[in-house]
């Protein structure tokens, strides 16, 4: 596959949709498509994160086109960005795993990534013809819902918890301590001196990171002593990116999780701390962290994990993993992604827990990284 694909609505083609379409369904194809969404870098929007979003209504032809949705959203790169490993990363989960994961996910009808270019394109369904309820840091999550949403990990968790797997056909799930995503977040050239300079220039990133008694250096070096500790624990499938804006909840009550990118091999306290970090208010968190930490444990049990830590060591991997939800999950996010109110209490809860729990404490026992 020798074809870019597009990132300007202007550009779609039914055979790039079509081309789309058959890495899932190769019998069907896109004979006429509309455009009715454009939510791209190009289109000065404040809510594409690392990708932009083009919604589309196709019309499709070939045995079995009537199962499929006719309304998709496309997730489409960002070309200012580069090439950046997540693309692939994603397109992966969607293309080889989606299909057997256990938890409530979008549904994909096709994806594909393109090396040479570095493009790619997800054909997902739009979640809002479900009426699901999209979570963010500006309005109140319930504990009821982060329960719902930890039960939703475990059965993740649970599934692949030590799997065999992955040194067989899951072989090329990227860990958190090797590969292209690993070098991205690790290389000093890379995020680490976008993060250096959002500290520098941003004064309410640099005031907070104060305020924890931190620079970006330090809370670099303890984010790679985390990655390296965390490797030596039981490993699962995480989804990586457990923010709360990257939740909903269904009518029904079930929830589900957006934004793969970040898939990896590691340790499950680092999808579960994060969620809880970023979606509970301070006093909330405060108040249920230990008890929904206790939860969490309960449901990995009832999935058949019969080695799931104790309560001492999750709390105290979850004061550690406090860690990444600050330096990688927030340091590194520029206003113009989320807009002021959500960037910004995403930093003061995330800096307030890592002040909380005494993260550099709980992490000044392991031993350094090294250099990169």
């Amino acid at each position: 596959m020798n074809e870019a694909f597009p990132h300007d609505p202007s550009e779609l083609t039914c055979a790039s949709l079509t081309r789309l379409l058959q890495s899932l369904h190769p019998g069907l194809e896109v004979t006429d498509f509309e455009v009715w969404e454009n939510k791209t870098f190009a289109a000065g929007t404040d809510d594409v994160s690392t990708a932009g979003r083009i919604g589309v209504d196709v019309v499709l032809r070939g045995d079995g086109a009537e199962s499929i949705d006719k309304r998709w959203v496309l997730k489409v790169c960002r070309p200012d960005l580069g090439d950046i490993p997540l693309y692939e990363n994603e397109v992966q989960f969607y293309t080889k795993l989606a299909a057997e994961v256990a938890v409530e996910a979008p549904r994909c009808f096709g994806g594909e990534y393109n090396p040479t270019s570095g493009t790619f394109g997800i054909a997902l369904e739009d979640l809002r013809d479900r009426d699901v309820h999209f979570a963010n840091v500006t309005s109140p999550t319930t504990v009821a819902q982060i329960k719902t949403l930890l039960s939703t990990l475990a059965t993740l968790h649970a599934h692949y918890w030590e799997s065999p797997r992955f040194a067989g056909d899951l072989s090329w799930t990227q860990p958190h301590t090797a590969g292209a995503v690993y070098t991205m977040f690790n290389d000093p050239e890379q995020v680490p001196a976008m993060i250096a300079e959002l500290v520098d220039t941003n004064q309410f990133k640099r005031e907070l990171v104060e305020a924890a008694g931190q620079t970006a250096e330090g809370l670099y070096h303890e984010f790679r002593k985390l990655q390296r500790h965390q490797a030596s624990l039981p490993q699962t499938l995480c989804h990586g990116d457990t923010h709360v804006g990257n939740t909903y909840v269904l009518p029904d009550g079930r929830a589900g999780l957006v934004d793969w990118q970040l898939m990896a091999r590691g340790y499950c306290l680092h999808d579960v701390t994060y969620l809880l970090m970023t979606g509970l208010s301070v006093g909330a968190r405060r108040r249920h962290q230990r008890d929904l930490l206790a939860f969490y444990r309960e449901e990995l049990v009832e999935r058949g994990v019969s080695d799931a830590p104790s309560l001492e060591t999750l709390w105290l991997e979850y004061r550690r993993a406090a860690v990444w939800g600050v330096y990688i999950g927030w340091l590194t996010t520029p206003i113009m992604n989320y807009g002021w109110e959500i960037t910004v209490n995403n930093h003061i809860r995330l800096l307030t827990a890592y002040q909380d729990l005494e993260c550099s404490a709980a992490l000044a026992d392991l031993p350094d990284a090294g250099p990169y």
